[in-house]
């Protein structure tokens, strides 16, 4: 089911990307598994899946310890707090969720020498809702150019979770405003805008993403 699952997903992917003018293989899926067994992740992974993104640091720390033996890159999608940069610095290969300096300035620290930079993208809250992290589009140029210049990170680009929208032209609406902000930045060599979901997987390829994340269209309902 989950192989069945992914290849009908890739395929909507490389159509959207045609459709819009991508180039072929631009955009990558990255699997949402938290919640789901490893058995699940093995089952993807089996098929041809590399790139997990995990919301819970010790839900995840016990899949990966689990999975050891597997080449996976794990990703951090959730919110993350100051006592959880540690474990995200040390295990993660991505943080998408970064929405402060401090908390930048935390993983940058706290990454291993013996690690690879930690690609990590700033949240940007792109619909200005009250209930959700992020900074605005107007504090993104300044973020920016402060985190760039971390040591042991690399700026990577944005992530957002617009509020979700039926209509295709209004799902395209945040991120454009968001891709011509992250265009503005061009000399920071940004190269990853990480937003669309199974509801707004066209509008988000066709507005310039390059990280889609899926979760239940891959893996079934939350459990």
């Amino acid at each position: 089911m989950i192989a069945d699952r992914l290849k009908s997903i890739l395929t909507q992917i490389r159509l959207a990307e045609t459709a819009y003018n991508r180039k072929p293989g631009s955009v990558l899926l990255l699997a949402v598994s938290k919640t789901k067994p490893a058995a699940d992740i093995v089952a993807a992974y089996r098929a041809g899946q590399r790139h997990f993104g995990e919301s819970y640091s010790q839900e995840a720390l016990k899949k990966q310890r689990e999975l050891g033996a597997f080449d996976i890159t794990w990703h951090f999608i959730g919110p993350v707090q100051s006592n959880k940069t540690k474990a995200l610095a040390s295990h993660f290969d991505w943080v998408h969720s970064v929405d402060s300096l401090k908390i930048a300035q935390r993983l940058s620290d706290q990454r291993p020498s013996t690690h690879p930079p930690l690609n990590i993208c700033l949240q940007v809250n792109v619909s200005d809702e009250q209930s959700k992290s992020g900074i605005s589009l107007s504090e993104l140029p300044q973020l920016c150019e402060k985190v760039a210049v971390l040591p042991n990170i690399r700026l990577r680009g944005v992530m957002a979770i617009p509020m979700p929208e039926e209509n295709f032209e209004l799902q395209r609406h945040p991120y454009k405003a968001l891709y011509k902000a992250v265009s503005r930045l061009g000399y920071l060599r940004l190269d990853t805008l990480s937003f669309g979901m199974s509801g707004d997987l066209n509008a988000a390829i066709a507005e310039g993403s390059t990280i889609v994340r899926i979760g239940a269209a891959l893996f079934g309902g939350r459990e």
